[in-house]
């Protein structure tokens, strides 16, 4: 009689890498990359069928600390790398990380784009208003007026709020997170990495060394609960809670189900092969000349 083998059970631990995070001491991005570790155990996402990819930026550096497949590219190209994977090997779990902005300024008509693809991966945008791997300048979400480094006279351009972007873009899944809120940022990701579509994330992680060290002060000051009886499919309704100042919404703002692209190809694949052969090259080319 043969034993059977039983498949381990991942603990939070089994996630870490050997290699030490390098972000500044205080740096919210600790808290996300805690929270992955928990949310993937909790899902027991199995190490080689999990990816991670990031842009560049301080948060870009996350798939070294975390013990599956990883790939870190180059600015802002997290999504089209993300998309390959996901497109290539659907049946992985691909998860992309990255800052606001990798996401937003250099990587911002990529975001637009697997928004309305409605990709079928969980992005995660750690959003600490500024560009901290580069010493300080303003990003796309820093508030209107805040001095930086590029901005001596305060910052004279409005914010990009990322989840009304998404929302109107068509992400099929968007919430706000704060990296202090450990609890509430496992409960998130457990929700975005199971869902099936675009899932975006964006957890406030505060910069203490460019946005000053009474940040995590700040926003959980701010901190607000979605209010009981928010109905999540309606985008109108999720939409009232962004461009926010004096409060922060956090929770699951808006949800809806739809095909994925993952979905859509696959169908495509299934009626390409019902109509027999696939066109020849020769095929291809009188689509565009037909006197050729």
């Amino acid at each position: 009689m043969s034993a059977t083998l039983e498949m381990p059970t991942f603990q939070p631990a089994d996630y870490k890498t050997d290699l030490k995070p390098v972000w500044c001491a205080g740096c919210g991005d600790f808290g996300v990359l805690t929270g992955v570790y928990r949310a993937m155990a909790e899902l027991q996402f199995k190490p080689w069928e999990t990816v991670v990819i990031s842009g560049i930026g301080c948060s870009s550096r996350l798939p070294g600390y975390v013990a599956t497949y990883g790939f870190n590219s180059v600015h802002g190209r997290a999504l089209p790398i993300a998309t390959g994977v996901k497109v290539a090997r659907p049946e992985l779990n691909v998860v992309a990380v990255g800052g606001d902005g990798d996401g937003l300024a250099i990587g911002g008509n990529h975001f637009m784009h697997a928004c309305r693809r409605n990709l079928d991966l969980c992005y995660i945008l750690m959003d600490n208003e500024i560009y901290g791997l580069t010493k300080g300048q303003a990003a796309p979400t820093t508030p209107s007026g805040d001095k930086t480094k590029s901005t001596y006279y305060g910052n004279p351009e409005p914010s990009v709020d990322p989840c009304e972007l998404a929302i109107s873009m068509g992400a099929t899944w968007v919430a706000r997170g704060f990296s202090g809120d450990l609890k509430g940022t496992v409960d998130l990701l457990v929700k975005g990495m199971s869902h099936k579509g675009f899932a975006f994330l964006n957890i406030m992680s505060p910069c203490v060394t460019w946005r000053g060290d009474d940040q995590f002060k700040t926003l959980k000051a701010k901190l607000r609960n979605l209010p009981e009886g928010h109905d999540p499919t309606s985008r109108s309704e999720a939409l009232k809670f962004t461009r926010e100042t004096d409060i922060m919404t956090v929770g699951l703002l808006y949800e809806v189900k739809q095909p994925s692209l993952v979905e859509r190809l696959s169908a495509q694949k299934v009626t390409s092969l019902r109509g027999g052969a696939p066109p020849t090259t020769q095929d291809v080319i009188k689509s565009f000349y037909p006197a050729f």
